[in-house]
């Protein structure tokens, strides 16, 4: 086993999963949510998200180039759904569940692009390519990345109970402007490796 592959590998998925930071982001996405529901889409998001991470490091070049899609693609895509949930967050129309409105933030925003977006991916199939000869190595280091970053979110549910309502409408609108930053900042990334390799 390369433990260099396995603690740069943790190191990395678990800094660009960004758990901490996607705190706020979950509690406004399950605005609404019983504790015990809010659990259950951390859960699925973290599932959907090691998946997808599993999938990339094994054939995610091979799926890129079959399909003739680029890296830089994918972070336009990403950047362009992010700017949609933040300016539904700006708008205050996220006042309830959106899995009501028959669709899953589960899958998307949390574990596409959010948990597993377009820079993990990269990094994982970089750290497969780099290490052919230990790919368990990198595996462990990115579930063990993906598993302390779930039990900070299964915890992040906790500030829920005391943030209020006026707190929960503060944070939505300062994480509504965050998130669309960085959405620009994803999309924006993506479109100059487009134009200007």
């Amino acid at each position: 086993m390369d433990t260099s592959a396995l603690v740069h590998t943790f190191i990395a998925v678990f800094v660009l999963a960004d758990a901490i930071g996607n705190i706020p982001i979950v509690l406004i996405l399950t605005k609404g949510m019983t504790p015990e529901e809010r659990n259950k889409v951390i859960d699925k998001a973290m599932v959907v998200a090691i998946a997808v991470l599993l999938l990339f490091a094994f054939a995610g070049q091979l799926i890129l180039d079959y399909l003739e899609i680029s890296m830089a693609s994918l972070r336009v895509a990403g950047g362009l759904l992010l700017l949609l949930i933040s300016l539904q967050m700006l708008r205050g129309e996220l006042d309830t569940p959106i899995t009501e409105e028959g669709r899953d933030v589960a899958i998307t925003p949390l574990a596409l692009p959010l948990l597993a977006g377009p820079g993990t991916l990269t990094t994982v199939m970089l750290f497969m390519s780099k290490s052919p000869s230990s790919p368990i190595s990198v595996l462990l280091g990115m579930v063990a990345a993906m598993f302390i970053s779930w039990v900070i979110l299964r915890l992040g549910t906790y500030i829920d109970k005391w943030i209020g309502a006026e707190g929960a409408v503060i944070v939505t609108q300062l994480f509504g402007f965050l998130l669309a930053a960085l959405a620009i900042e994803i999309g924006s990334t993506g479109i100059r490796e487009l134009f200007f390799p």
